[in-house]
This record gives structure tokens, sequence and C-alpha cells, in this order.
């Protein structure tokens, strides 16, 4: 198991932690200072930056990718809405080539409609099989440009309006299905906090091995959780045993990033360098 105390070079920041107060090309300058070596970006605030100007900024801050958020949201109600998530997805896999990522996150999508209140249809296997053929669709285009796909499963309270693929099972079910020579093109995004419940977790990621484990997402299931999108916790303020899950990858061949990704409103509250700051100190002592 590799030692994290010694320095946080294996510590990248999903964006999303300081969204809310600073842009992303702040997040790059701040993260550059602290010596934090990666991060993984969201399409909306490279978008409000302009992708080529990003790009330069991790270009000149010499600061890797280790994931970019995200593809995925595949069911739609109509023949154009597939269609238009595809198109979407084409240009996210395109995105993430010009950051030099090492993988699109895939939220796969779940009922179309269902995050606004109001589901064109109710019926999961339809939008699990939509899933499906929107992930092979958009994979033999990533094969092509070279852009692996990580799938990230995420926990069943969201398995209505974000994504019906809840397990690391399922996911790695797609996988085989999908990409049965393990070419490395496919595999997952492991985030504690959507599958550290799983009593097969553990199995699951000794499944998956080094050439399907994409990306690791780290953070907090806080005792109780107050909001179930936007209460997780900072490493360490919470139940999820962080270590043996880390280890489990380790073993399993994950050698990349361990990516801190909190969504709060309390850490959101809070200055964004004390926010940073408190992901170095708990990546050294409690991931």
């Amino acid at each position: 198991m590799r030692d994290l105390s010694k320095d946080h070079g294996l510590l990248s920041i999903n964006t999303a932690t300081v969204r809310k107060q600073w842009r992303l090309d702040t997040i790059i300058d701040e993260c550059a200072r602290r010596g934090i070596r990666a991060i993984s970006p969201w399409r909306d605030q490279v978008a409000e930056i302009g992708l080529e100007a990003v790009a330069r900024r991790l270009r000149d801050h010499d600061m890797a990718l280790s994931g970019y958020c995200r593809g995925g949201f595949f069911p739609a109600a109509d023949a154009a809405g597939l269609r238009a998530a595809l198109e979407d997805n084409r240009r996210a896999v395109d995105e993430a080539r010009t950051l030099d990522a090492p993988c699109l996150v895939l939220v796969v999508g779940s009922l179309p409609g269902a995050l606004q209140g109001a589901p064109a249809y109710t019926g999961m296997a339809r939008a699990r099989a939509e899933v499906r053929d929107g992930i092979a669709a958009t994979l033999e285009y990533a094969r092509a440009v070279g852009m692996p796909l990580a799938i990230e499963p995420l926990h069943p309270m969201q398995a209505a309006e974000r994504a019906c693929v809840n397990t690391l099972e399922q996911a790695l079910d797609l996988c085989d299905e999908l990409d049965p020579g393990r070419t490395g093109m496919l595999g997952v995004a492991v985030d504690v906090y959507h599958v550290w419940w799983d009593p097969k977790l553990h199995a699951q990621i000794r499944r998956a091995g080094r050439d399907r484990l994409l990306a690791y997402h780290v953070c907090d299931w806080l005792a109780p959780t107050k909001d179930l999108l936007n209460d997780r916790g900072m490493m360490g303020d919470g139940v999820i045993e962080l270590r043996a899950i880390r280890r489990e990858m380790e073993s399993a061949g994950y050698a990349g990033y361990c990516e801190v990704e909190i969504f709060s409103d309390a850490w959101w509250a809070r200055a964004g360098g004390e926010v940073l700051d408190t992901c170095i100190q708990r990546h050294s002592s409690v991931v």
C-alpha cells in the first residue's frame, strides 16, 4: 500500500469540491500554488473559461488530470433525445482529449426528466438498455480516438434521477459485455461515497483489476447525512473505511491519483484555501 504521509503527489482535486468559491482558472492556480499536481474538472466549469484557455493553463502549471467530468446521461424520451445524448458524449470525448485526460467519467443517467420531477417513463429496464446502447456507441468513437471511458456507479438513492448503474458489479458486467478483451478503453470510476456500503465491493474491485480501475474518488459518508446530494463529508469525518478500500484498490493494481470529490454545502461555505489545505492534510493522514 502506497505511503501518502510524506507528500501529496498522489492527491487530485475534483473541481466540484471548491466550485462555489472559485472559477476554474483560480482553482488551477490555487492547486498549483499548493503543489497539487492533478485535478478533475467539470465540463460546465471548462466551458465558462474556454476549452483552449483551460488546456493552456494546465500546461503552464504542468498539471495533469485524473479524469474529466462528465459524459453519460444516455436515456431519453425519444429517438431525437437519444441522438442528442450521443452527440453530446462525442463532444465530451473530444474535450477530454484536448485536455489530455486519462479517462472520461460516465454518470450514465436514468429515467429522463426525473431530475426535473417529470419522468418521461418509469421503466428501469428501458433506461438500462438505453445506457448499454449509449455506452456501446460512445465506446466505438472513444476507441477510435484513444479516450478511455470510466463508468461510475452511483448510490441506489440516485437510481431514478442520475444513474441506473448502482453497483460496481453492474458496471463491470457492462465492461465485460462491451469490452471483453479488456483493452483498457472501458473501465470504472470507483467513488467511495457511492459504493462503500456494498457487501460485494472488495470482491468486485479484485474482479476489476488494473485494466478496469481507471479512477478513484474519495470523501466520506456522514452519519447522519442531512442531504443525500450535498452533504458529503471530508475524509475522516464519517464512517467509510477509506484505508481498507484503498488497500484493496492498490492490491488490485490501481496506481493512479486519489481524487477528492466533495459535494457539500458546509464545505462550500468555507474559504477555498481552507478546503484545499484540509484536503491535503486528510489525504496524508486518513486516505
